[in-house]
């Protein structure tokens, strides 16, 4: 246990910067005109089990923080997108038929399934780094692999998708499966991944998923990755960002600005790692005021938004970023 000497600034900071707007006497009490903080009760409480808050908390008081032996993201050769890092997304064929290679940008994240190891190459060849897109949370029946799910793997039907399945993401037969989709990725050559669906915990699955069983399933994945020299990005899964950050080299967002969601998301551009946006609302494809004030936002704090068709077909294609 780490007993450190806060000063009422710095216990301020800690709350505003991480969101603990309750102090209580079970994690912040007085002693001699200063505020202890206990960090064993603190940290689980604002949901950071790892590097920002205890580093930042460190950083305030001079208590010393152990090393993390599970963050990996100090060690290891995978690929680590910069934080100024600009991308396309395009997951179906658009009417060529295949991926719009014609993007002046850093990263292309395209279908992991759809593409061969040829066109990631040529992708890499003209100066791109690939993220390779996978369902890790659904079954689709279309998948070549969709026959290694077993039944009992098998749970809901998305909301906004009926065709696709929540799977149980605490099955050892859905983790191997896992580990050869990123097998897959390693062979065609990906420079990372980007998981899908990692989000089920706050879903109606046809399973008793907690938010402990989601962070382990993501950490597996995210640890999985790194293990085959791919960096993995961190998808929609807001609500754990925190407690997430340290493991996952990117972060992957849907519609945060639709829902006023993104300022979560700046955890990853803190820790010098990019947030990758996309926007699907009728508004920003329409109405060019609002798609200026929504990249005038987006510029400032640093994410990287990109207003698309919710089919990912290359139909049109608006970038904050300019390219």
């Amino acid at each position: 246990m780490c007993l450190c000497t806060v000063s009422p600034g710095a216990a301020n900071y800690f709350a505003t910067t991480y969101g603990v707007t309750t102090m209580n006497s079970n994690v912040l009490r007085k002693s001699n005109a200063h505020l202890v903080a206990d960090i064993t009760p603190i940290v689980p409480r604002i949901g950071v089990c790892l590097g920002t808050a205890i580093a930042a908390l460190a950083l305030l008081t001079g208590c010393s923080v152990p090393p993390d032996d599970n963050d990996m993201n100090d060690t290891g050769n995978w690929y680590r997108p910069s934080v100024d890092a600009t991308w396309q997304w395009q997951l179906q064929p658009g009417e060529s038929g295949g991926i719009n290679a014609s993007y002046d940008v850093d990263v292309y994240d395209i279908d992991l399934f759809d593409n061969d190891a040829a066109q990631i190459a040529a992708l890499q060849t003209a100066g791109r780094s690939v993220i390779c897109y996978f369902s890790a949370g659904s079954y689709e029946d279309f998948r070549e692999d969709a026959d290694a799910f077993a039944p009992a793997d098998i749970g809901n039907p998305l909301d906004e998708f009926p065709d696709e399945r929540w799977i149980d993401i605490r099955s050892a037969n859905v983790r191997q499966i896992m580990l050869a989709r990123l097998d897959l990725a390693e062979q065609k050559g990906c420079d990372g991944v980007e998981p899908d669906n990692v989000t089920g915990f706050t879903n109606d699955t046809g399973f008793p998923l907690s938010a402990a069983d989601q962070l382990a399933f993501n950490r597996f994945l995210a640890d999985a990755a790194h293990d085959r020299g791919l960096a993995v990005g961190l998808k929609n899964d807001n609500e754990q960002i925190l407690e997430l950050v340290d493991d996952f080299d990117f972060a992957v967002n849907e519609q945060c600005y639709e829902f006023d969601e993104c300022a979560a998301l700046d955890a990853f551009i803190a820790t010098g790692k990019p947030v990758f946006n996309a926007e699907y609302a009728e508004e920003y494809v329409t109405d060019p005021a609002a798609r200026q004030a929504l990249c005038a936002d987006a510029t400032t704090q640093g994410r990287h938004a990109l207003i698309l068709p919710i089919d990912l077909d290359d139909a049109f294609r608006f970038s904050c970023d300019g390219e």
